[in-house]
């Protein structure tokens, strides 16, 4: 990871930082291990939106360290803390791409979770990279989706198929695969409607646009990409359930980072869903969407 994405990370993490996470380094400062450091310690993790569940596993995790490890004193603690915390995300893992001549990412979430911007940022990454990409205007069922990406298709640089509003989105996603393998393209990148109120449809459809692609393009596709919104903390994990009942997500963007003080869930969303985020916003331009780097964000979360 660069310095320039790693220090995007750390800032983008400034109101989880400023808001929780720094009472919890001044609580684990230098003193004496309490019984009521250990339920402010719950309160502070619980208030950080790493969620009940997740939170009272880091605190048994780490009663039984202070008794196997002896440890007193607070700021011991506080290492012990980092080190679970970093625990509970997974080690990086390369993208499933790059390796066939044509790859098909596939991006899921509900509307308004910052799906259509995390689409470009994508783009935009791997259009510098050098990769011939073409964008899928598959949310044909919300209102202004497909102009929406359309704009941002051309702030990006990339080239995108459209369809009727309204319109079938397998029809639409196989129209992009077959016009990128004419024309040379190496990537497709595809949005899908993000309805959870009509769950059902939204399953039948996820379903069928996994299947034309899969039986359009050999694999496909290759990365399943479920955009989040961290500003909602813990209720997007309930968003998650459903996409992963769906179709099957092979990770997750977290959109609007900067924008929150919930930056906590991603704890959540590694233990509860066993799901590894993959990128996080970091702002508004095309550029502030970063690479996730597990180490990097333990320690801005304290520093």
């Amino acid at each position: 990871m660069t310095i320039e994405f790693a220090n995007s990370i750390k800032k983008s993490l400034t109101r989880t930082r400023n808001t929780v996470f720094s009472r919890i380094a001044e609580l684990l400062g230098a003193s004496q291990v309490t019984d009521d450091t250990w339920d402010k310690l719950e309160e502070l993790l619980i208030r950080a939106d790493v969620g009940v569940e997740t939170t009272l596993y880091l605190v048994e995790r780490l009663r039984q360290r202070t008794h196997d490890e002896a440890i007193l004193q607070t700021d011991a603690l506080q290492k012990a803390l980092r080190e679970e915390l970093r625990g509970l995300l997974p080690d990086y893992r390369p993208l499933n791409l790059g390796n066939r001549p044509l790859d098909v990412i596939l991006i899921v979430g509900v509307n308004g979770s910052g799906k259509t911007t995390s689409i470009a940022k994508l783009a935009h990454r791997y259009q510098r990279q050098g990769r011939r990409v073409l964008l899928a205007a598959g949310d044909t069922f919300r209102a202004a989706a497909i102009d929406q990406l359309a704009i941002w298709a051309e702030r990006a640089n990339v080239d995108i198929i459209t369809g009727p509003e309204g319109g079938d989105t397998g029809a639409v996603v196989f129209d992009t695969l077959q016009a990128a393998l004419s024309r040379g393209q190496d990537m497709v990148i595809a949005d899908t409607a993000g309805r959870l109120h009509t769950q059902y449809n939204l399953m039948a459809e996820l379903r069928k646009v996994r299947k034309v692609t899969a039986n359009k393009v050999e694999g496909a596709p290759h990365e399943t990409l479920l955009v989040l919104d961290a500003t909602t903390g813990q209720n997007a994990l309930s968003q998650a359930r459903h996409f992963q009942e769906a179709v099957e997500v092979t990770g997750v963007i977290l959109a609007k980072l900067d924008g929150t003080a919930k930056g906590g869930m991603i704890f959540a969303i590694a233990r509860e869903l066993e799901l590894p985020v993959r990128f996080v916003g970091t702002g508004e331009r095309m550029e502030d969407l970063a690479p996730f780097d597990a180490d990097v964000f333990v320690e801005g979360l304290f520093e």
